[in-house]
C-alpha cells in the first residue's frame, strides 16, 4: 500500500531529511586514509543522538550499526569495522534517523584520498543519474520512468546497474511502496501522485552486476569484486515536481 503524506507529515520529513543531510556532511568531512569505518560510525550515532533524533539503522532487521560503510566492491550494508581506509579507496556511507516519528535516508559515495579517473567517472556517472532520475520525479509519472532513465544513462557509459537492490517509499516506516527499481520501462509500474515520499538510489558497478554476500554476513558485494557505487536522495512528489528533501 502507497501512503501518501500530507503537507505537515512532508514538513517533518524534510525535517528529519535536513538532519540527516547536516549528518552525513560532518561525516563525510572525516573521511581520510587511515581513519576506520568503525570510527565513522561512532561520530555518525553521537551527531544523530545530539541531533534529538534516532538512528534508523540500528537494530532494524538486527543490523548492529548506525552507518552502512561500504568499501570498494561491497555495493550496500557492509558494517563498521576496524578497517582503515586507505588511499584509493572508495567508501559508500549509507545513513537513515528517525525524527518525530518520521524515517529519513541518504547515500552517498566519496573518495578515500586519490583515486584513479575510470573510478572517479563511476562515481560520478552514479551520482549523474540519480541527479537525471529525479527531474523524472513529478504527477503522472511512474517508477518505470525512473528507473529507465537510471538504467539508460549508466548502459551508455558501460556501468553494470545492480538490479536485485532497489529505491523504496518512507515515511512512518524505513520502507514503504512502492519499490523504487534502477531499470524498467517508461510509462510501467506506479503512479507517481502528489504526497509521496521516495527514496531513489542507483547502484553500479565497473563490472558484473551480480551480488552475493559479503564476508561481514551483512553486506552485499560484486560477485567478480568489481567496484561498486551508491547515491540516494529522498524525495517528495510534489504539485510542480520533485523536492528533494535530504539537503
Amino acid at each position: 500500500m502507497i501512503y501518501i503524506k500530507t503537507p505537515e507529515e512532508i514538513k517533518k520529513m524534510s525535517k528529519a531529511g535536513k538532519l540527516l543531510a547536516e549528518v552525513l556532511e560532518k561525516v563525510k568531512q572525516r573521511v581520510e586514509p587511515g581513519v576506520t569505518t568503525q570510527e565513522l560510525n561512532n561520530i555518525a550515532e553521537e551527531l544523530i543522538l545530539k541531533s534529538g533524533s534516532k538512528p534508523a539503522f540500528l537494530g532494524y532487521n538486527d543490523f548492529p550499526a548506525t552507518l552502512c560503510t561500504s568499501v570498494n566492491e561491497v555495493v550496500v550494508h557492509q558494517i563498521p569495522s576496524n578497517y582503515k581506509l586507505k588511499n584509493g579507496d572508495i567508501l559508500s556511507l549509507d545513513i537513515g534517523l528517525i525524527h518525530e516519528g518520521y524515517y529519513s535516508d541518504m547515500a552517498t559515495t566519496v573518495p578515500v584520498g586519490d583515486i584513479p579517473l575510470e573510478t572517479a567517472r563511476l562515481l560520478r556517472a552514479t551520482k549523474k543519474s540519480l541527479n537525471i532520475a529525479i527531474k523524472k520525479v513529478r504527477p503522472g509519472n511512474t517508477v518505470g520512468d525512473i528507473g529507465n532513465v537510471i538504467e539508460r544513462y549508466l548502459s551508455k557509459r558501460g556501468f553494470g546497474i545492480v538490479k536485485e537492490l532497489c529505491g523504496h517509499g518512507i515515511g512512518k516506516n524505513l520502507h514503504e511502496d512502492p519499490e523504487v527499481l534502477n531499470f524498467g520501462k517508461r510509462r510501467k509500474g506506479d503512479e507517481l501522485k502528489e504526497g509521496m515520499v521516495i527514496c531513489i538510489e542507483p547502484m553500479a558497478t565497473m563490472g558484473s552486476n551480480k551480488i552475493k554476500k559479503a564476508p561481514d554476513g551483512y553486506g552485499l558485494k560484486t560477485i567478480d569484486n568489481s567496484l561498486s557505487a551508491h547515491f540516494e536522495h529522498m524525495i517528495a512528489v510534489t504539485s510542480s515536481g520533485s523536492r528533494i528533501l535530504t539537503e
